[in-house]
């Protein structure tokens, strides 16, 4: 088939690119695939669905679908018992000047680190509450929350929403290249190759402690009229009026997760047959993740309980947080069956006997830059990264080219795009909070975010030479 296995990831970026919808492209992508493999009008559709149902009964992948939902699930609860909306009344009664707000905002990835969204709706109360005793913009104030939100999260290994994504499209990318390896460890060794989202966090360290300008903050790019004042329980349904305030309902659950996590890692690899640090980096990760979240919301349940909440309040709470991911789920169900339409098409062969002579230095800024290019059209990290992944690992096995820095590449392309598209849901969430206008707001950042880039692709290309 040749170059016809091509065809369904050209399809996929066009039609991503075209509508800024990324789960009907992937779709319609899949489709494709079964054509091509059966050009029957009731065969191919038979086809394409066969891919999506081979992809969902993956165990491995199965175990995403339940880590993400339970994750998900988990944080609904948190909602639900005050957790967000007590850590922000506690830092807004407590803090008064800008260095302490600042310094929350990054200590404070250490417990909030789960997922953008989680960052933002967490921090993004607290600065809208004390915005008038810091001396930036609302454009400023959401520049630097986001600089803690997607380029912070996509570097942590553990215990957050994206590693179980990540290392999923890494694991197909090898499976479909045909290569051999441990897709937890690559993901690990291409953390150090985001160079973008590095960049993005020294910018925003640089104007969260450095920063001079003195003018008074103003609210030139509000949706509505100018207010006397910013009432932070108003940005967003986690921190309501109607909802208790109890932040340990957020510290305990999340210290809960990443305690068990560590301790369920290492517990597994002693059980394997491993020992020391080697023991906490092993196949097992998804399942310790798993069984992590799980644990601490059949607690969190428990403690609930006992405190007199109503079960089927906290039922609710489960299914409707648990449900906010399902748009996820749908994305990976896409992915996955793409990539076992493509491997059934011969796609790793075809860009291996086609792409050989493309020199190894080039294939990570390449990669980089075309990322770059379509996470900024469809506004999803994940998105591209399931339509690039593949594509980048097949041509760096075909190039000789070092596979954890185009996937580091890849990562950092649609971090990219997470950061700085007005499509983006790290954007609008922020955009949301502080009032912003969301395209104003995107082309306030859209300059820093360049240069970020710009400053990453020099160092893909430089470094490359060194690595091949």
């Amino acid at each position: 088939m040749d170059w016809l296995s091509v065809l369904p990831f050209i399809v996929v970026i066009f039609a991503a690119i075209w509508t800024r919808q990324v789960v009907p492209s992937l779709l319609f992508a899949v489709v494709v695939a079964g054509y091509i493999m059966d050009f029957h009008w009731l065969g191919g559709m038979l086809t394409a669905l066969g891919f999506i149902i081979d992809g969902l009964k993956d165990e491995s992948n199965i175990k995403i679908i339940l880590f993400l939902y339970a994750f998900s699930a988990l944080i609904g609860l948190i909602k639900m018992s005050g957790g967000i909306k007590g850590f922000v009344q506690e830092a807004a009664e407590r803090i008064e000047h800008k260095r302490g707000a600042f310094m929350l905002t990054w200590i404070s990835s250490v417990g909030t680190f789960s997922a953008p969204s989680f960052r933002i709706v967490t921090i993004g109360p607290v600065m809208k509450a004390l915005r008038k005793s810091i001396p930036m913009t609302k454009q400023e104030l959401g520049f630097v929350i986001e600089t803690t939100a997607s380029p912070l999260v996509v570097l942590i290994p553990i215990a957050t929403a994206f590693v179980g994504y990540m290392t999923s499209v890494i694991e197909l990318s090898l499976k479909q290249a045909g290569l051999e390896g441990d897709s937890y460890s690559l993901y690990i060794q291409s953390i150090p190759y985001n160079f973008f989202a590095f960049a993005m966090l020294g910018v925003g360290f640089y104007l969260s402690f450095f920063h001079k300008n003195k003018t008074p903050a103003t609210d030139a790019e509000n949706y509505g009229e100018q207010t006397e004042d910013d009432h932070w329980e108003d940005c967003h349904p986690a921190v309501t009026k109607d909802l208790p305030a109890k932040p340990w309902h957020l510290i305990f659950p999340l210290i809960s997760v990443i305690f068990l996590t560590f301790l369920l890692m290492y517990s597994l690899g002693v059980q394997a047959g491993r020992q020391g640090l080697d023991a906490l980096i092993n196949a097992n990760v998804l399942d310790a993740m798993v069984l992590a979240v799980v644990l601490t919301l059949t607690a969190f349940v428990i403690y609930l309980k006992l405190r007199s909440e109503s079960l089927k309040k906290m039922m609710d709470s489960l299914i409707a947080g648990g449900n906010d991911m399902m748009g996820v789920i749908l994305l990976l169900a896409m992915v996955w069956g793409l990539s076992t339409g493509s491997e059934a098409l011969g796609f790793a062969e075809t860009i291996s006997s086609s792409f050989s002579w493309v020199p190894a230095g080039f294939v990570a800024v390449i990669t980089f830059i075309a990322g770059c290019g379509i996470s900024y059209f469809i506004g999803s990290s994940w998105g591209t990264w399931g339509i690039l992944m593949p594509v980048g690992v097949s041509i760096a096995a075909a190039a000789d080219s070092s596979l954890p820095m185009v996937i580091g590449a890849v990562f950092a392309s649609g971090t990219f795009g997470a950061f700085a598209s007005p499509l983006s849901d790290d954007t609008n969430t922020t955009a949301g909070i502080l009032d912003l206008n969301p395209m104003k707001y995107a082309r306030f950042k859209l300059r820093p975010a360049l240069i970020a880039a710009g400053a990453a692709a020099v160092l893909y290309f430089m470094l490359s030479f060194f690595l091949t």
